[in-house]
């Protein structure tokens, strides 16, 4: 008799995942606009996003380690969000680099406490046959939280056009909030500790050499791809830059610029949305590799779409857009999930915060790494040659991935 994959445990999680989405996404696509509005290129937005992911990275590993080692997720699980909801609004306090890096960082550094633990939580409360349903379902409900963000932010812009675009900032309280009231129904169960105090932050990236060759060979590939996989907030500025001077037309209905820049967010969520659940069946029913490799092949089709789209205009700029940010959306439900699908069948039980900790944080530093020379490259041969590199590395990627790695359960 198979086990039941949807515990309250897991539905809780997801629906906390959903709210403090919805709040975190209501910011991302109008921050791009709120940095360039203070006078940030797309060097320092780099910076910005680099270094704050990298707090994340630096903290992920660390975090999941300990919560192996109590034997207990939820005080980190809880104590993550809580730094996230109240860093988010306050970035707007004051517009200058430094409070902008340490509020973008305070709240990365939330999700790098959280992280972890939450996801061996998921893990340890689902069924190995069900693993990537479990995750699929998650990242589909935290990604209709994604979906419901810029749609308000839409809705503020439209019905309060020529107001501060400061005030969107507060009113990501209100979801951030709610979230915070549904992590009061978790609970736990307790497993026992592996260990005793806390971990030594030096081997924070332990479970690199603890971790099985599998593994290594695996986690490897995913970090080489971490270094193509750059900010959207990229993507954000390349889409507002095509339309900033006419807009742009849907349903008959013209938008500037800023709102044109949120509804392409919103189309990438929804695709998002409607395909992460099914991203983690297809994965449970075939593999996580094939499963992921096919994602990673949208992407570089999406960034060499991107690199001809900045670098050519025409009538057809809106259309050509729409379908890139599709294509980018079902890259987003097959990404994160699966990889993390992959990653927990190939590690013991006992290790899965550790180990889904270090990928985290080492997607994190990839991250920063992508995200300044991703700023870097656009500072200095433009927008289209950005894209374009990202798109040949992420070949790179795919290459070393199908040919150096194996299935969950295979061996060479």
């Amino acid at each position: 008799m198979q086990r039941k994959w949807l515990t309250k445990t897991v539905f809780i999680i997801s629906l906390v995942s959903l709210l403090n989405d919805a709040a975190s996404e209501l910011l991302y696509p109008v921050l791009p606009i709120y940095l360039a509005g203070i006078g940030f290129g797309a060097m320092w937005i780099g910076v910005i996003e680099g270094i704050a992911e990298a707090a994340a990275g630096l903290s992920k590993g660390w975090f999941g380690k300990w919560s192996d080692m109590r034997g207990e997720r939820l005080p980190f699980i809880r104590f993550g969000y809580v730094l996230s909801s109240l860093a988010k609004p306050l970035i707007v306090l004051f517009p200058n680099i430094f409070w902008a890096v340490f509020m973008r960082s305070t709240d990365r550094l939330g999700k790098g406490v959280r992280t972890g633990a939450r996801d061996a939580m998921l893990s340890l409360n689902s069924p190995s046959e069900h693993r990537g349903k479990v995750f699929g379902f998650h990242r589909a409900m935290d990604t209709v939280g994604a979906f419901i963000g810029p749609s308000l932010a839409l809705w503020w812009l439209m019905t309060h056009r020529g107001t501060n675009i400061k005030e969107i900032f507060y009113l990501a309280l209100i979801p951030a909030a709610l979230s915070l009231l549904v992590l009061l129904l978790l609970k736990e169960k307790k497993t026992p500790p592996t260990g005793n105090g806390i971990p030594a932050f030096k081997n924070m990236f332990s479970y690199w050499k603890e971790g099985s060759s599998e593994f290594r060979k695996t986690v490897g590939g995913l970090l080489l791809f971490g270094l193509c996989n750059s900010s959207d907030l990229f993507l954000l500025m390349a889409l507002r830059s095509i339309h900033l001077s006419t807009g742009a037309t849907y349903f008959g209905h013209h938008f500037t610029a800023n709102e044109s820049v949120i509804i392409y967010y919103i189309f990438y969520n929804f695709m998002y949305a409607l395909f992460a659940f099914p991203a983690g069946i297809i994965s449970d029913k075939f593999n996580p590799k094939t499963t992921f490799i096919t994602g990673l092949l949208f992407y570089a089709v999406t960034y060499a779409g991107f690199s001809w789209l900045t670098a050519h205009s025409g009538n057809d700029q809106q259309t050509f857009a729409v379908a890139l940010m599709i294509l980018y959306g079902i890259f987003g439900a097959v990404n994160d999930g699966v990889s993390k699908t992959w990653i927990s069948l190939i590690v013991p039980k006992e290790d899965k915060g550790a180990a889904l900790g270090f990928l985290a944080g080492g997607s994190s530093i990839s991250l920063l790494l992508a995200s300044i020379l991703g700023g870097l490259i656009w500072s200095f041969a433009g927008s289209s040659a950005m894209f374009g590199v990202t798109a040949v590395l992420t070949l790179v990627a795919i290459f070393y991935l199908s040919v150096f790695t194996n299935r969950p359960g295979d061996s060479k």
